[in-house]
């Protein structure tokens, strides 16, 4: 089993940047591949960004070259750098780990309890 602890959600103003935590704890060795997802209020939930145990990411044509996802093997740890934020990228951010290798994976077993991510005007 693996557990996963979002932390870094937060308010930033309208340009900022932000940076999402993900620490992954339990059968850690099972990972294949982490993402995070976001849902903006009143819509769907959406894939953002996921990187394999092997360094590998994928990203939504949305965030692409604004979000970086990035991963820390000593902290067993998944990052999100959020840059040049807009109020439109309220949401809340959720962190999911999978068995699967691949960063095109969507379907996840593991799911983190979110973390609210809301940006001022």
């Amino acid at each position: 089993q693996v557990q996963l602890v979002e932390s870094g959600g937060g308010l930033v103003q309208a340009g900022g940047s932000l940076r999402l935590s993900c620490a992954a704890s339990g059968s850690i060795f099972s990972i294949g591949v982490m993402g995070w997802d976001r849902q903006a209020p009143g819509k769907q939930r959406e894939l953002v960004a996921t990187i394999t145990s092997g360094g590998l990411t994928n990203y939504a044509d949305s965030v692409k070259g604004r979000f970086t996802i990035s991963r820390d093997n000593a902290k067993n740890t998944v990052y999100l750098q959020m840059n040049s934020l807009k109020p439109e990228h309220t949401a809340v951010s959720y962190c999911a780990a999978d068995a699967q290798k691949s960063r095109y994976f969507a379907y996840y077993r593991h799911w983190g309890q979110g973390t609210q991510v809301t940006i001022s005007s």
